[in-house]
């Protein structure tokens, strides 16, 4: 549709964009200068000249136009570099990638003595869709005499959110450490959650909100402008609470990540940052909270195609587990439809889901039949629970 949209732009321009159109434009010039040249058949030598030197490049540059440089000069179009630059226009920048933070804990087999962690260790995650995350301890760590359980800071073996994984995941120490008799991320575990840098879609939704926020207080567009401007959240990822829930001026902001919602010292950063740093508008009172969660327990039931081996129904479990995860946001490795805040997440569609993805699947039951509807909360496991069928 966008290219039929900038070719109509060219057409009433008057810029000619077929080759039909390119010869017809050539040979009323030829007419109106008065030219000698009479012979415009298909095998005039002239009119071979005019196609290699005038046309072809003509209709490389109606390409140029319509592919590239016309889409680019809009907000709806533009990408990359050509966005960056309109970014820049409206005072934003693309924000980059970042590293996840967090503490993992660790229990010892016996409290007796002293036990260092030290720096370097590295903590993986099974296999996800054929990738095993790390984290690294960041610093020599010490439990000390008479403690079973302690907790060391770690960050991710690389930037981005997938590393933003859920509870559990991070509980394979790639060389194992005499003492210790387990280690797995809790639910809490993040201090700063790692981010993708700012994808396209992201960006431009915040220079659209550029041009809402421009009297920058009182409003939900400052608000989103200036929450916004942290790593990993979006403008849509923003819901905002009215009615006064402190009273006059007060109003709250709740905040989701693509994996779900962020650690109470993120959201602490982002209060300081609006209401101790002169971030608000004279008189309010705005808050940002992580989004409540509703806890759902789920059990499935996972009837494989005949004849599948011990093996593939194995890794069938294991698949159907990690995309349901993903579904709530547990982690990033597949494409799903997700839990959101005011909606419905239908089990339907995870079916679908599911059968779109695992070519071994015949069937799959959950043990509930509605959907999960939610207000303001965000949906997120308690228990999963995921067998085979007889």
């Amino acid at each position: 549709m966008s290219q039929e949209l900038f070719e109509e732009m060219l057409v009433e321009a008057g810029v000619p964009i077929t080759e039909t159109e390119m010869a017809a434009r050539w040979k009323q010039i030829n007419e109106d200068e008065g030219s000698l040249i009479t012979n415009d058949s298909a095998w005039s030598p002239f009119w071979k000249l005019i196609t290699a030197i005038v046309t072809k490049p003509c209709k490389q540059l109606v390409s140029l136009l319509v592919n590239k440089a016309l889409p680019n000069l809009f907000l709806k179009y533009a990408t990359g570099t050509w966005l960056d630059v309109y970014a820049e226009g409206v005072d934003l920048t693309r924000k980059a990638d970042a590293m996840a933070e967090g503490t993992l804990p660790f229990t010892r087999e016996t409290s007796a003595g002293e036990l260092t962690i030290p720096a370097g260790t590295i903590i993986e995650s099974p296999t996800l869709d054929g990738y095993i995350y790390r984290v690294v301890v960041l610093q020599d760590t010490v439990c000390p005499d008479g403690t079973l359980a302690f907790t060391a800071q770690v960050e991710a073996e690389q930037a981005g959110s997938s590393y933003n994984l859920g509870p559990g995941y991070y509980s394979i120490l790639a060389a194992p450490i005499p003492g210790i008799a387990s280690v797995a991320n809790a639910a809490d575990w993040l201090t700063t959650p790692g981010a993708d840098e700012e994808t396209n879609e992201a960006l431009r939704l915040r220079c659209r909100n550029q041009f809402s926020a421009v009297g920058q207080y009182h409003h939900d567009a400052a608000y989103k402008a200036v929450i916004a401007g942290y790593a990993g959240i979006r403008t849509d990822y923003l819901y905002f609470q009215h009615d006064a829930p402190r009273g006059p001026g007060s109003a709250n902001c709740y905040i989701i990540l693509e994996t779900g919602a962020p650690p109470q010292e993120f959201g602490d950063n982002i209060n300081t940052h609006v209401r101790d740093s002169g971030n608000h508008g004279h008189g309010d009172d705005m808050i940002c909270y992580p989004m409540p969660e509703t806890s759902y327990a789920l059990g499935i039931t996972v009837y494989p195609v005949d004849n599948l081996d011990a093996d593939k129904l194995a890794a069938l479990l294991l698949g159907v587990e990690d995309m349901i995860r993903c579904a709530f946001r547990e982690n990033t490795a597949f494409t799903m439809n997700k839990t959101w805040p005011h909606s419905r997440f239908s089990l339907s569609q995870l079916d679908k889901d599911l059968h779109a993805n695992l070519p071994d699947l015949l069937s799959v039951e959950f043990d509930r039949t509605t959907d999960l509807v939610s207000t303001m909360d965000l949906p997120i496991l308690e228990t999963l629970t995921v067998q085979a069928g007889a």
